[in-house]
């Protein structure tokens, strides 16, 4: 006897919510067990938490801006991984983003002293775009014509881009009258985005909403969205049935790309005013975690990007209230990809007991143990 994974040829309706809601229960539990093993009251900590990052007005608006990129960033790899490119560089696409802005910011009104302050803007959104794009048409390329492996490019393209902002903020771009702090100027105030009054949610807010609907389009009523799909499926029957797989490699990335570099925008542009450290501090890796658990889902994707903004944002308040280390929120959102996956897979597959005469098949009457086709 011995345990096998066989494929389910239709899933279950009902195990497609129900599994995912268990599964999250399971990590919570997991991670109370982990929280009573340092000596903390799991409870208290999950209300803490709670508290933390949906208790006010101020602590939801905190939320919301750390899912911001997030979600921006989860609706770019989360194309790419439908077409079943491992875009796992969404830091670098994002770091770059807020580069390409922030240069707009800062030398725009300097070298084009006649440019409208409302253009500005409309300008630092294309720029960080473009460049967050362009960050993605790399790997994308050396993929579609050099069969590259992208993991490993997109991986190494994020460190490279960090670096090249910290070489920046640090050098040419530093502020003179920044006290010594690493950081460019302040921008101007026609380059900072809009917020919400009393809080520190932007107009990048916005920006993932309309880009959750558009992907939602495309992707469910476009034949461009169906030939995403049948690529992820099956490439080989995607070539056979004539789509361009190199050109759509190409334009997911662009896209891919372009999302993750506006969650740059926002975080220079409504968050930092400035190109500074702090920057690049891991959404772009949250972000493939946010895209999983949202099943790849624009709308999911948006759900997700809330509740592990909160678990970011219910960690560093346990860390005030409670003296407990902010790695703690790390130990649960990880718990929760762990449980939530797992769940996915038992979702797609159902475990079965199989004998030695199952696997092998049954001997047929009048075999003589000849060769077979």
């Amino acid at each position: 006897m011995s345990l096998r994974l066989e494929r389910r040829l239709e899933p279950s309706r009902s195990a497609q919510y129900l599994v995912p809601v268990l599964s999250f229960a399971a990590a919570l539990l997991f991670g109370a067990v982990i929280l009573a093993l340092a000596g903390a009251n799991p409870w208290e900590t999950y209300r803490a938490m709670a508290v933390g990052a949906f208790g006010g007005k101020y602590a939801i608006s905190e939320t919301l801006v750390k899912a911001i990129p997030l979600m921006l960033a989860g609706l770019g790899v989360s194309l790419a991984f439908r077409m079943l490119f491992w875009n796992i560089g969404a830091e670098g696409q994002l770091v770059m983003g807020g580069f390409a802005a922030a240069g707009v910011a800062l030398f725009a009104p300097r070298y084009l002293p006649a440019l409208p302050d409302w253009s500005l803007l409309p300008l630092m959104f294309v720029a960080a775009f473009v460049m967050g794009g362009l960050w993605g048409l790399i790997p994308a390329l050396l993929k579609a014509y050099l069969k590259v492996n992208e993991i490993i490019v997109t991986l190494m393209m994020n460190y490279i881009a960090i670096l090249w902002i910290e070489y920046l903020f640090y050098g040419p771009w530093k502020d003179p009258k920044g006290y010594g702090f690493p950081g460019s100027a302040p921008f101007p105030a026609a380059a900072r985005l809009p917020r919400w009054p009393g809080t520190r949610v932007h107009l990048g807010l916005l920006f993932a909403l309309v880009a959750a609907a558009i992907l939602w389009l495309v992707l469910s009523r476009t034949k461009w969205g169906y030939e995403i799909r049948i690529i992820g499926e099956n490439p080989r029957a995607a070539r056979y049935a004539g789509i361009n797989v190199i050109r759509n490699i190409i334009l997911v990335m662009l896209i891919s790309g372009g999302l993750a570099g506006l969650a740059g925008f926002g975080e220079v542009a409504g968050i930092s005013y400035r190109l500074q450290k702090g920057l690049a501090v891991g959404y772009g890796f949250t972000a493939i975690i946010v895209a999983w658990l949202g099943r790849l889902h624009p709308w999911g994707i948006l759900l997700v990007g809330v509740l592990l903004a909160g678990l970011l944002v219910g960690g560093d308040q346990i860390q005030i209230t409670m003296g407990l280390p902010a790695s703690v929120a790390l130990i649960v959102q990880g718990a929760i990809l762990f449980f939530v996956l797992g769940g996915a897979l038992l979702t797609e597959y159902r475990v079965r007991w199989a004998s030695a005469a199952t696997s092998t098949g049954p001997a047929r009457s009048g075999d003589t143990g000849g060769d077979r086709c």
